[in-house]
């Protein structure tokens, strides 16, 4: 699974001024909690870009005053005015202790539905999960190719090795609807089924 190593600075001062001054100078305050103790920090703001702007699911190893954090991004807070990230939360994975993760969903075939020219739509593109942190994956892989014309994939249809599927089990993910042409074509067929 792809880490993306943060360098980090203990934060010694804290409360709005303090994080204020660490804006200031293009770093982002964080947090990382789960672990033993909570550890409040600071890091540049580039450092978190291929973490934040992606849509994978990642690991960062944070290292913060000779101590190496393994994490997993929780949450993020945006500036409401110009967009710049102004906050991260991320979560220590400890080996025995489950976490709760958002991974993403990578589809995979090519589905007997839009073969016979139906379209594919997602409707999520991931799904949350619940495991220990050794069976976490970079994706979770949802194969269609029994998908059928008008049929879905649900939640409860999708198969992860050691993990507890927390999204709702009936909600679709993906579904082959009718395109216009082969509604078309169909409405065709039955009008000349009709003269006959």
């Amino acid at each position: 699974m792809k880490t993306i190593t943060i360098e980090g600075q203990l934060r010694t001062e804290h409360g709005k001024k303090a994080a204020r001054q660490i804006r200031s100078q293009e770093n982002v305050p964080g947090v990382i909690y789960g672990g033993a103790q909570e550890i409040n920090f600071f890091a540049p703001a580039k450092a978190f870009k291929s973490l934040v702007y992606t849509s994978e699911f990642q690991l960062a190893e944070v290292k913060v005053d000779g101590k190496t954090y393994k994490c997993i991004l929780k949450d993020l807070q945006f500036d409401k005015v110009d967009d710049a990230l102004i906050h991260v939360d991320l979560l220590e994975l400890v080996d025995d202790k489950k976490v709760v993760a958002t991974l993403p969903l990578k589809f995979t075939g090519v589905s007997v539905g839009v073969k016979e020219g139906g379209k594919l739509v997602t409707k999520m593109k991931a799904l949350k999960v619940k495991s220990f942190p050794k069976d976490l994956k970079e994706f979770i892989t949802v194969d269609i190719t029994t998908l059928e014309l008008n049929g879905n994939i649900r939640v409860e249809d999708v198969k992860a090795d050691n993990m507890e599927i927390l999204n709702s089990p009936r909600i679709p993910i993906a579904s082959v609807v009718m395109t216009r042409q082969l509604k078309q074509e169909e409405a065709t067929a039955a009008k000349d089924e009709k003269k006959k």
